[in-house]
């Protein structure tokens, strides 16, 4: 997970910052903030939204996938599974000896174990020695159910990476609307329609000169670099913590079925029974002093 982050860092400013703070693409997200203005009406979202959600396709296109190609959280999850039923297939011979156990009646007692618990249909569910027996645990059907409800625990929110953008959508929505101020929003996109490409971006840039972007470049790398490295750190924390969807969540389940069935099979302590209701009168009595008094 360490070197994840640090690629995911390493990309961030060798390629998106690069390209979100160049003068060419502030031009061309200048022009799409005024389209989203134009095109904006009844059950459409805000230009704010839209922008966030472009910079987010950008971001996963630049710097999430292509890290995935070499490391990935969900590749992480997926072999530190592995590698927790690796380990405790290994100590079950020392554990075999300790208590003395017969081979079948332990093989017994691991299958009454269910390590997953998804079903129905049954295909869902396996056993602790099912999974340690198994060959491949790719072709367990209730593995891949484990995996798919993992990752659908990982998608239900946001990344935090996102929630970053959002703000930085946000923050470039606002100050390049204001560059359209002067020209109007429907002149600045009408200027750029049907002209070549060279043309098109040299009339959008009317009222943002490369002069003013070289001066307020600096500042805005720093902003970009803080937003996004404060997100990947929360996301990067989340990844590691979070039992339900995060890279160990997949060790939580299995751990967590294994002590469920244990701690359920555990014999109860036995309780002393209950005392009749004349005993505890009697208890409750005050004791008579008694002297014994020299013969």
């Amino acid at each position: 997970m360490r070197v994840w982050k640090e690629q995911v860092q390493q990309r961030t400013e060798r390629d998106f910052i690069p390209w979100f703070t160049g003068y060419w693409t502030q031009q061309w997200l200048t022009l799409k903030v005024a389209w989203y203005k134009i095109d904006s009406g009844e059950g459409r979202e805000p230009a704010e939204k839209r922008l966030a959600l472009y910079l987010q396709e950008q971001y996963h296109k630049r710097v999430i996938e292509p890290v995935a190609e070499q490391i990935n959280p969900e590749g992480i999850r997926d072999r530190a599974c592995e590698l927790y039923l690796q380990l405790l297939g290994q100590q079950l011979p020392a554990i075999i000896s300790r208590y003395n156990a017969p081979p079948e009646q332990f093989s017994q007692r691991l299958n009454r174990i269910p390590a997953i618990a998804l079903g129905p249909p049954d295909a869902r569910n396996a056993s602790l020695y099912q999974l340690l027996r198994a060959k491949s645990l790719e072709q367990q059907p209730a593995w891949q159910a484990m995996r798919q409800h993992l990752h659908q625990q990982a998608s239900k929110g946001p990344g935090k990476t996102d929630v970053g953008l959002n703000s930085v959508a946000t923050q470039a929505s606002e100050k390049l609307g204001a560059t359209l101020a002067p020209r109007g929003i429907a002149s600045a996109v009408a200027s750029a329609v049907g002209k070549v490409a060279g043309a098109m971006i040299s009339i959008a840039a009317a009222g943002y000169g490369m002069v003013t972007h070289d001066r307020e470049q600096p500042q805005m790398v720093e902003q970009l670099r803080v937003i996004l490295n404060v997100a990947l750190n929360q996301e990067w924390q989340e990844l590691m913590e979070n039992r339900q969807s995060g890279a160990m969540s997949g060790v939580y389940y299995l751990s967590g079925q294994v002590e469920d069935s244990l701690l359920a099979s555990a014999p109860r302590p036995v309780e002393p029974p209950a005392e009749n209701p004349l005993e505890q009168q009697v208890k409750q009595q005050p004791q008579p002093l008694i002297i014994r008094l020299p013969p």
